[in-house]
């Protein structure tokens, strides 16, 4: 396991000197040397992961999902994992989210995990499990917004479809609005479609989203200058840890009663209440006859 550990270590080493190591592009002085200069920056530079290497669609639906908010390196050996234990909508779709939550765990945000098993049943009891290629029809899916919907057509199925992310944004900040604060996401994705390739979606996205990797390591991050840039919460101490902590507990244990909860999770007695109720009406958890808790199915 050690030897396992280190060599993950080794990779993400090498991926961190890559983002440090690259030559961005000079400034820009029109659309045209803008799409160039990806592209150059692209040719010389991009990176593989395994997603990038299938066209599966539940491969790289699970990508998706997973890549919310949480950086590559984190989830690549959690991606290979998940994909040896399931291999399409209809197999996730019989897990139950006791499975789904352990082989998610280390990931963060585990309302991710239920969204994607929700969504394996949706694919599986609604569309006969095959993906539409739609985007309007994909925000029928829980945890989907326009954002992910229009990811996973430009990755899944190659769609020109505008959308933006974290890594796009910064990337049009950096180059489009160089001066500016509070840059609304309107005005990003007007340039995002003008300069999207229309051939080749798919690898135009994979460009923008290395160079904005690229970007934040030397130059810092220029979504702080975004009008939808949020500073996140620390984690220690948190809801967010206070969730992960009781959700870890249900995986171990069939139920738990308030009074074990409020002994061993380290939070007061007011705060684990109001995550209880929280978690209680996004149906991960529910209440027994006998007045436990316990994961839903």
């Amino acid at each position: 396991m050690s030897g396992i550990r280190s060599n993950e270590k080794q990779k993400n080493a090498v991926k961190a000197d890559w983002a440090q190591n690259c030559q961005l592009p000079g400034k820009i002085q029109s659309a045209e040397e803008f799409r160039s200069a990806v592209w150059d920056f692209s040719q010389k530079y991009r990176r593989d992961f395994p997603w990038r290497q299938t066209r599966d669609p539940f491969a790289i639906f699970v990508s998706e999902i997973m890549l919310q908010q949480t950086q590559t390196q984190r989830v690549e050996p959690k991606y290979l994992e998940f994909l040896r234990h399931f291999s399409s909508f209809s197999d996730l779709a019989k897990a139950s989210l006791q499975d789904v939550l352990a082989l998610w765990s280390g990931l963060g945000y585990n309302r991710r995990a239920k969204f994607l098993l929700q969504s394996a049943r949706h694919i599986s009891d609604v569309w006969n499990g095959i993906l539409p290629d739609d985007a309007h029809a994909l925000l029928q899916l829980p945890g989907v917004g326009p954002n992910t919907a229009g990811s996973l057509c430009a990755f899944i199925f190659n769609t020109p479809v505008v959308f933006i992310e974290t890594n796009i944004r910064r990337v049009f900040l950096h180059y489009w609005f160089p001066q500016q604060h509070d840059v609304p996401d309107s005005e990003i994705l007007s340039l995002v479609e003008s300069n999207l390739d229309y051939e080749n979606p798919r690898e135009w996205y994979y460009a923008l989203m290395d160079l904005g990797v690229a970007l934040k390591k030397q130059t810092g991050n220029a979504n702080t200058r975004s009008a939808a840039y949020v500073r996140q919460s620390p984690f220690e101490g948190s809801d967010r840890q206070l969730r992960g902590r009781i959700l870890r507990m249900l995986q171990q244990q069939t139920e738990i009663n308030s009074s074990k909860l409020f002994t061993e999770s380290g939070f007061p007695e007011y705060r684990i209440e109001k995550v209880i109720q929280a978690l209680v009406s996004e149906e991960f958890i529910e209440y027994t006859p006998q007045g436990s808790i316990r994961l839903r199915s």
